[in-house]
């Protein structure tokens, strides 16, 4: 377990389980109504060989007491519970897939800083976090350009705008404070007299400036797509900058779009910090570790994100979420926000 903090803290004290009830249907809480996607690509496909069911015993629980600031180990070393093999016939079809009802994928972020610039513009890998370590994306900050731009590609190698490996990007305002990330589409500029190759809005992302500078945990809200009844990705495809996810978002023009949040870390005294329980996935305190939850229930995590070394990160996400979803979460994660901090 693990916390965000005003610096880096990290503990767990809560005692809430990850998983919601049995008897709770999440489907329901992400489910618009909207049109089914005209572009079937694939048939929805039964849960990956060996993925993890919500249904199993709860990881044991790993309590760190770190002061501000301090990432101490914990007394008694546990494992990191890592997940099963799940297997990646199609990497392109699976970043894009819903990650299947029931089932948590579990993925292990990695930073590399080295060579000349890579302090500015590190490169970053995700993986499968089992015994395959299987690739699934790499994402890398593009540098002549005026906001904060990462590419997403599916080659570890090629992270190039025009590649055939391109899948997508996550791109920021001016401040670093809202990010929006796109699938590998034409920009509208650039469409199809039938809008067939436009760019699809995957997800936003906002994180509440702290003008005041209080110290404290970030706060952040992330909007998605919602899911039809097929339990497939609405296609949202903005025709111009009024129509994106964000605009929807803020004049609350809410069809078809989901609104999710940071579950909120509770102050422990003993430890003088924020807590959240991540059940043994994190272990290392941050302020970029979090978890991403539904209004209507808190218990059911979408997403946990959270440091387990220096450049080391495990990232697990849920239905609804694809992996290029969690993945540009990830991402923004990481970008300087002057005005957040």
């Amino acid at each position: 377990a693990a916390s965000s903090s005003d610096e880096e803290d990290d503990s767990d004290s809560s005692t809430k389980p990850i998983r919601s009830e049995k008897k709770k249907n999440p489907v329901s809480l992400f489910q618009t109504g909207g049109d089914p996607p005209k572009e079937k690509k694939s048939k929805k496909k039964a849960p990956p060989k060996g993925a993890e069911s919500e249904e199993e015993t709860p990881e044991t629980q790993q309590k760190n007491s770190n002061k501000k600031g301090k990432a101490k180990k914990s007394k008694k070393k546990e494992e990191r519970p890592p997940s099963p093999v799940i297997e990646v016939d199609n990497l392109e079809e699976f970043v894009l897939q819903p990650a299947p009802q029931g089932v948590t994928i579990k993925c292990r972020v990695t930073r590399d800083k080295r060579g000349m610039d890579r302090g500015l513009y590190p490169t970053y890998y995700l993986h499968l976090d089992n015994d395959k370590k299987v690739f699934l994306l790499a994402g890398r900050k593009r540098k002549k350009s005026k906001t904060s731009n990462y590419l997403i590609s599916i080659d570890p190698t090629d992270l190039s705008r025009g590649g055939d490996n391109f899948i997508g990007k996550l791109r920021s305002n001016l401040m670093g404070t809202r990010f929006t990330v796109f699938d590998n589409g034409a920009n509208p500029d650039r469409a199809n007299a039938d809008w067939s190759n436009v760019r699809q809005e995957l997800s936003a992302v906002v994180y509440e400036t702290n003008v005041l500078g209080f110290k404290g945990p970030r706060k952040m809200t992330v909007i998605i797509p919602g899911m039809n009844s097929d339990c497939e990705r609405v296609p949202i495809r903005p025709r111009n900058d009024n129509d994106g996810l964000l605009m929807r978002w803020q004049n609350r023009n809410m069809d078809n779009v989901i609104e999710l949040h940071n579950k909120a870390p509770v102050w422990n005294d003993e430890t003088q910090s924020y807590v959240l329980n991540f059940h043994g996935r994190v272990t290392h305190a941050s302020v970029k570790n979090f978890q991403i939850v539904h209004s209507s229930d808190p218990d059911y995590i979408v997403m946990q994100f959270g440091r387990v070394a220096d450049d080391a990160f495990t990232m697990d996400y849920n239905y609804p979420l694809c992996a290029v979803q969690a993945f540009a979460i990830a991402l923004s994660s990481f970008d300087g926000k002057l005005a957040c901090e």
